[in-house]
């Protein structure tokens, strides 16, 4: 049974279907955990005053955290925006979620640009905490109703 059902542009700029892909999910909760484990690792050079180790480690975050939000923009949301066309509700959620994570998005990649060649004295170091644990709060909450609320909705046609 083919489950082919939301487009994406080819190189030829020809919609192509995107089909159900049954790892997916298992895929970008993966990337959430990976996610998290870079983000604690932050936290924890932070916390030990490893500040030089903080700029690079910022870095690889936001690419990883790019991939992850490309990875879900193309395959999953468009997928799933699209079987569930006649699903008011369902429409609605998904394109909540989709505004958010940009938002959120950009509130990473702002973080990451403040301190990624920042020069971390006592001011700098207290400032990165407070925005670090606003950040991973952000995060872990969206993680979790992603998880919980969103993930759910990507089924097979």
């Amino acid at each position: 049974m083919p489950a082919v059902t939301a487009p994406a542009f080819g190189t030829t700029g020809q919609a192509r279907p995107i089909a159900y892909d049954p790892a997916l999910v298992p895929a970008l909760k993966q990337d959430h955990h990976d996610l998290v484990a870079l983000f604690s690792e932050i936290g924890h050079c932070a916390k030990l005053d490893r500040f030089d180790d903080i700029p690079k480690l910022l870095v690889s975050f936001k690419t990883n955290l790019e991939a992850h939000l490309i990875a879900e923009n193309v395959r999953f949301y468009n997928y799933v925006e699209r079987t569930l066309e006649g699903d008011s509700e369902n429409t609605l959620l998904i394109r909540s979620f989709r505004r958010e994570m940009n938002a959120i998005a950009r509130g990473v990649v702002d973080f990451v640009k403040k301190y990624q060649l920042a020069r971390f004295d006592v001011d700098t170091r207290r400032a990165f905490m407070a925005d670090y644990e606003a950040v991973g709060d952000l995060l872990a909450q969206r993680i979790q109703r992603e998880e919980a609320s969103l993930y759910p909705l990507y089924q097979p046609i």
